[in-house]
């Protein structure tokens, strides 16, 4: 007597995908920008992306000074960043969230300016490291003069010890640490596994550790 042969599950099941994540309101935000570029109505497009700009600005600001230390360097390396998103906008993939794709073209206007800032300095005064202006968030409420002169000394501690670094981990530690993204997110915007950011991000901490306790 022949035996019936179990039955299989439907295909549809088994071969269904995990569904999506939601896009951000940033993402979606890019998105429409991109379709509105794409039929022509730029006028809209630089209307919706004023709105982007300014979700993202405090943030981008943020991490720019951490790479650049001024403030004029910082506005900068920003604006540079936010034009050439709009010029770009087109090659935007919807399917990579677009902190991840916005923060990767500031890492390198940053580091673009860099550059240029040293090629600057090779004809210019060095700056004192005993500035008197502590490098701190403008919001932060006035100091004691004597708050003032440990925070300046530990914040001088701490800035040469992450300029210190090399550039690959400098900016891992400054994306993880100062602008909060995950592991993963730094790995999409860096083009590197996450396996060689955590590397980096060991040996960044490692090395900061080091140089501040025997500082």
């Amino acid at each position: 007597m022949s035996r019936t042969p179990p039955r299989r599950a439907p295909s549809t099941v088994a071969g269904a995908s995990a569904p999506l994540a939601p896009l951000s309101r940033d993402s979606q935000l890019a998105a429409e920008i991109k379709g509105l570029v794409t039929g022509g109505d730029r006028d809209a497009a630089r209307e919706r992306y004023g709105e982007l700009v300014a979700r993202q600005q405090r943030r981008a600001v943020r991490i720019a000074y951490q790479y650049l230390r001024d403030a004029h360097d910082a506005d900068e390396a920003v604006q540079d960043a936010f034009i050439k998103v709009f010029t770009h906008i087109t090659s935007y993939r919807e399917d990579l969230p677009f902190e991840v794709w916005f923060t990767r073209i500031l890492v390198n206007a940053c580091l673009d300016l860099r550059k240029s800032r040293a090629r600057r300095l090779r004809w210019a005064v060095p700056m004192s490291s005993t500035s008197d202006t502590p490098v701190v968030d403008p919001a932060t409420p006035e100091p004691t003069p004597e708050q003032r002169l440990v925070s300046r000394e530990r914040t001088n501690q701490i800035t040469a010890a992450v300029d210190s670094l090399p550039d690959r981990q400098r900016t891992v530690f400054t994306l993880c640490h100062l602008a909060e993204q995950t592991t993963a997110e730094v790995s999409q915007a860096l083009g590197l596994s996450e396996a060689t950011v955590r590397v980096h991000l060991f040996r960044a901490v490692r090395k900061l550790r080091r140089l501040l306790e025997h500082g």
